[in-house]
């Protein structure tokens, strides 16, 4: 047996092709070489080789003399695979030299050494002397075939080591569709399986469970294909592979793997801290060994097949049908309205009243109106107070300041600022005196530089996200993306496209509130052509820049959550808040030009201040964590821009941030509060602000003291709760003041209220989170619940999407009550 190996060899390495000529003796070489061999070998070591069989348990000693080899055969057929399991275990305990073992197959080599030695962090060495692997099993072409392999046990230690060896077939090698496989594995004993993909199934879900959390342990998928990486230095060689403490799951399609079929490989690690677990050793030594216990995890494995092609095609289509059916319901709308007021034109403007007269008669109605509500009391709005401040003014004096910027070059006009906007009770009209062409061109540019943003924004981020999904689909590691994976359902080159396709509604939604915006802009544009009293004089001044500006930003957060959702984790989650945080400012931008477009921010101030709050949540996910002396800072910073901002908006812009503001503010509390005590000139504002500050100190508080992980989602809270508070504070002064909420803009708000709330019930399900490690993420992973496609988080998509629509059309439909009001005679707050 030895000469026949030594012959083999030799022939291969050292008499390969030559010409015939020397042949003979390259041969006599070759004979004489492995004769010496055989004698140096034979003076140095003692081969001995024994024909083995399976399921028996070999007790045997090995020394530096002496090397055993064992002869295994075993049949193996084309249609079934059994595998073959190696078990060994060291008796002896302190030799100087491990024993290594040698598995020779026909196409594959298996070696190891006992104690296995597996490194975890920081080098820690972690020595096992119970291995248990499983052999390669390469496919054979032919019907049955009869193969040998040989396990050759040696060491280089001059004492005798006690070591055990079985050999044993796995049964139960081949996993079966839908039927739960039950086994053990540990760092030192990895255990893999195969799978053959069945007929009529393309794509399946390999699911791993266990009812211990540690140890951590890694599930793999695997080519078959020799050899098989399956210890916890080398899983992550090839294939994919995730971490997983009770739960992982992997979705596998047949055309990766053209054998059509796998291996599921699963790997115990030597250390928990990859799964969130403490790391319990500190060694004092570098070399030192440590025992890691017992880590045994008792595992769970099942594959299913995952959806066909008619599950995609129903969940696209029901994702078109619902938000198609509000475009639908939106065109029936128009057409209603349209048939509406034509028969109220047809009512208004007889055919024999030629449009002069009928503009004569508009105008005598409104100077009447106006005249009117110079005298009237207003019992109505219930402020007796203000009867003289809302006087009805000309056409002239509208236009006393048509400059757009806050300061204008005449004192006199400037005097009168500050006259007007400083009264105790001011009307629209107060606040509306700036030419409207001017006021106009500067709304439009909060469209236009949101369009900017979105194009400069949105190209680096696709382009990254796409570079995310490369890198997971080359590299095979599923830790990169925090995915629900137990319904993740890809579809090309995407991981989990109905995480996608349910961030469809942002997008249609958005554009369908532009078409309702272009509609109401043409339609005031007309009104305006024809010189219409109502659309001149009456109602909140039409702007519509921040409405488009509102729709483009709903449209950009669809698609920039769909680019996060391409590979959601912590590095990214700022795509899939920016433009909520846009979405935030503008709608209490838009709330507060209602009442007050001639003082309301400018797009570049606006956009600059919501930079800042990106910028500081960039910062927030990047060195947050546990930072002490970024939370200080950020508490400072939040609680002066609260005190700064509410300073504004009690003076209407009245006041100064200059270096006479400390003597401005003493003067201040000396005179209405030590020198006489005076209640606040503005109780309605006052009110608001002071609740707007002890919301957001209190959320400064708790940020300072809490110091959440998500800094992103506590600084969309802070924008969110500042919304509703003054949301709810425009509702509340509206309804005071006498005025109504009509039909349609009150079932928007019973419906929008409605679908937040089933929204945000879906939302805190939480099937995923980055705040944690990826297998401690993937313990959240729940199946589908609507058509098989669907989970939770698109849920939320669906219901969030339709109800930041519904909000937008709150917001543009809740004063649609005072089209027909003068606007002296609505009031400000």
């Amino acid at each position: 047996m030895v000469l026949r190996s030594c012959w083999k060899s030799r022939h291969k390495n050292s008499c390969g092709p030559a010409p015939r000529w020397i042949r003979p003796a390259l041969l006599w070489l070759c004979v004489t070489q492995c004769v010496c061999g055989i004698g140096a070998v034979e003076d140095s070591k003692n081969v001995v080789q024994k024909d083995a069989e399976f399921d028996v348990t070999y007790n045997d000693s090995v020394t530096s003399q002496n090397q055993t080899i064992y002869a295994f055969n075993h049949t193996i057929s084309r249609n079934k695979t059994e595998g073959v399991r190696v078990t060994v275990d060291v008796l002896s305990r302190g030799s100087d030299s491990p024993i290594l073992f040698v598995v020779r197959q026909k196409q594959a080599v298996l070696s190891f050494q006992i104690p296995l030695i597996l490194r975890g962090l920081y080098q820690r060495k972690y020595p096992y002397n119970h291995v248990g692997r499983t052999l390669c099993q390469p496919p054979t072409r032919a019907a049955s075939e009869t193969q040998y392999f040989f396990v050759d046990v040696s060491t280089l230690s001059s004492q005798g080591t006690n070591y055990q060896l079985r050999v044993s077939r796995v049964e139960s090698f081949t996993l079966q569709t839908d039927k739960k496989f039950s086994f053990t594995a540990s760092p030192s004993q990895p255990q893999y399986f195969k799978y053959v993909f069945p007929d009529g199934v393309d794509t399946v879900i390999v699911k791993v469970n266990s009812d211990m959390t540690f140890p951590c342990s890694v599930m793999s998928i695997q080519d078959i294909q020799c050899p098989v990486y399956d210890l916890d230095n080398n899983v992550a060689f090839i294939g994919m592979y995730q971490t997983m403490t009770k739960k992982g799951a992997i979705t596998v399609q047949r055309k990766d793997f053209p054998s059509n079929s796998f291996y599921v490989v699963v790997v115990v690690k030597t250390e928990d801290e990859a799964c969130g677990g403490p790391l319990r050793f500190y060694p004092l030594r570098p070399d030192e060994l440590i025992d890691a216990g017992n880590r045994s995890k008792l595992i769970d494995v099942v594959v299913t097949p995952a959806i066909n092609s008619e599950v995609y095609v129903m969940g696209m289509l029901f994702c078109l049908g619902i938000f198609l059916s509000f475009y639908l319901l939106t065109l029936l709308m128009t057409c209603l309205e349209n048939k509406r007021m034509k028969k109220r034109e047809a009512f208004q403007v007889p055919d024999d009243m030629s449009p002069a007269e009928t503009a004569d008669n508009g105008s005598t109605l409104s100077s009447e109106a106006i005249t009117d509500s110079a005298t009237s009391t207003d019992n109505n709005y219930g402020y007796i107070e203000r009867t003289m401040d809302c006087v009805g003014r000309s056409r002239h004096e509208s236009l006393s300041s048509v400059e757009e910027d806050d300061y204008d070059t005449l004192d006199d006009i400037n005097s009168d600022k500050n006259i007007v906007r400083t009264k105790k009770y001011l009307c629209v009209s107060d606040l509306s005196r700036k030419d409207k062409r001017i006021l106009s061109k500067k709304y439009q540019i909060y469209f236009w530089n949101i369009a900017t943003i979105a194009v400069f924004y949105a190209l680096p981020v696709v382009q990254l996200v796409i570079t995310y999904q490369t890198v997971v689909n080359v590299t095979g590691n599923q830790d990169i993306c925090y995915y629900n994976f137990l319904c993740a359902h890809p579809l090309g080159a995407l991981s989990a496209f109905n995480n996608i396709l349910s961030n469809l509604g942002y997008v249609l939604l958005g554009f369908l509130f532009l078409l309702i915006i272009l509609k109401r802009d043409i339609a005031h544009n007309r009104a305006l052509f024809r010189k219409d009293l109502n659309a001149l004089e009456c109602g909140i001044p039409k702007h519509f820049g921040l409405y488009y500006a509102m729709g483009t930003a709903l449209m950009m957060e669809g698609l920039l959550s769909a680019c996060y959702h391409v590979c959601p984790n912590y590095t990214n989650f700022q795509f899939d808040t920016s433009f909520m945080y846009m979405i935030a400012g503008l709608c209490v931008l838009k709330l507060y030009q209602k009442r007050h477009p001639d003082i309301n921010a400018s797009a570049y101030t606006a956009y600059a201040c919501l930079a800042g709050v990106i910028f500081f949540s960039v910062l927030g996910v990047v060195f947050g964590k546990g930072n002490t002396v970024f939370w200080i800072v950020f508490s400072v910073i939040h609680i002066l821009a609260t005190m700064l901002l509410s300073t504004q908006l009690y003076y209407m812009g009245r006041w100064r941030l200059d270096s006479g503001i400390l003597r401005r503010i003493v003067y201040i509390v000396y005179t209405d509060c030590i020198r006489q005590c005076s209640g606040p000139m503005y109780i309605d504002r006052m009110v608001l602000l002071v609740l707007g500050n002890i919301i957001n100190w209190s959320l400064a508080a708790f940020g300072l003291i809490e110091r959440p992980n998500d800094f992103a989602s506590y600084l969309l809270a802070i924008a969110i709760c500042n919304l509703l508070l003054y949301f709810a504070f425009y509702i509340i002064m509206k309804l005071r003041s006498g005025e109504r909420i009509q039909c349609l803009a009150l079932v928007c708000i019973l419906f929008t209220a409605v679908v937040w709330g089933f929204a945000l019930f879906f939302f805190f399900q939480g099937l995923s989170t980055w705040q944690k490690t990826p297998a401690e993420s993937r313990e959240h992973n729940r199946d589908c619940i609507l058509l098989s496609f669907f989970d939770d988080h698109d849920i939320w998509h669906f219901l969030s999407s339709i109800a930041m629509f519904g909000s937008f059309l709150v917001l543009l439909t809740m004063d649609d009550d005072l089209d027909t009001v003068q606007r002296d005679k609505i009031l400000a707050f």
